[in-house]
């Protein structure tokens, strides 16, 4: 059954679009399965859909149906999804405004979700670094201009950049992620060195991690970290770029994703257009 198809039950049934009122609640009860799925806790889904059935009046599917397209609102966001809801899109619009408000009520969300510090393990999990996106492994058009819309309108990247304990944590994974490797590869001499640049010297390196490859070529590594997909934008400043352009030999930019479920990455190398479209967001403005 099509998207269309399913619209036109839903209305045979006397059920239009959704208000704003039933976005949110819809939503609300989303995110509430969503945190108690991220920290581990049990909930009951057939439980939170009689209750929603009985405060909005809308079936049972309808509902499981809404969820679906909340998932691949929440994709969009760069936003973890509720297992068991795989991404439906051709979601409208009003959907993906209810989802902002609720971040924008709920700004501790940004500041917990992701933050997964290292330190703590006795051995540091591997990092999987695969594939980084191309043309061939896309999702279908729609599916990705609908993405590319949300992420632009609610500007996805810049809530990322100003998430500091998902930042943090992205670049602590990877700090411990590089030393293992050295150490793997018999070079404890080097693993020792691996400098968390960002944290000691604070920003404007113009990369966040000081490593090494295991015959001892220097190795800057930009971290940039995300809960979203892997195609998820990211900001990165015309330092970043400037001192990827001046030593293309060693820098590099680490992408990770899924960093609050199961954090994978992929690098990108200079020239970083090669890869992605550099977008100016901003100006900076000086007096004649």
């Amino acid at each position: 059954m099509t998207y269309t198809d399913v619209l036109r039950s839903l209305e045979s049934m006397g059920l239009g679009n959704w208000t704003d009122t039933e976005n949110d609640a819809i939503v609300a009860a989303y995110f509430s399965m969503l945190r108690d799925e991220l920290s581990g806790q049990s909930y009951n889904k057939a439980l939170h859909n009689r209750v929603l059935q009985d405060a909005l009046g809308r079936s049972r599917g309808s509902i499981e149906f809404k969820h679906c397209n909340i998932s691949a609102a929440a994709k969009g966001f760069g936003l973890p999804t509720l297992s068991g809801y795989q991404p439906r899109f051709n979601f409208q619009m009003s959907l993906a405004e209810a989802i902002s408000r609720w971040l924008a009520q709920h700004p501790q969300w940004d500041s917990v979700l992701g933050s997964r510090p290292a330190s703590g393990m006795a051995e540091p999990l591997a990092l999987f670094i695969g594939v980084p996106p191309t043309l061939h492994n896309a999702p279908p058009p729609d599916e990705l201009t609908q993405m590319q819309t949300v992420a632009r309108r609610f500007d996805v990247a810049g809530r990322d950049e100003r998430n500091r304990a998902l930042g943090r944590a992205g670049e602590e994974r990877v700090f411990h992620h590089e030393r293992a490797q050295l150490q793997q590869s018999g070079r404890q001499d080097l693993a020792r060195q691996v400098r968390w640049v960002a944290q000691e010297d604070g920003d404007g390196a113009g990369y966040d991690i000081a490593s090494f490859t295991p015959d001892g070529r220097a190795r800057l590594i930009e971290v940039k970290t995300t809960n979203g997909w892997e195609r998820t934008p990211f900001h990165i400043s015309r330092n970043e770029l400037e001192v990827a352009e001046m030593r293309r030999e060693e820098w590099c930019l680490l992408r990770l994703y899924d960093f609050s479920r199961h954090p994978r990455a992929f690098e990108l190398r200079p020239p970083l257009d090669a890869h992605v479209s550099l977008i100016a967001t901003s100006y900076q403005a000086s007096f004649h």
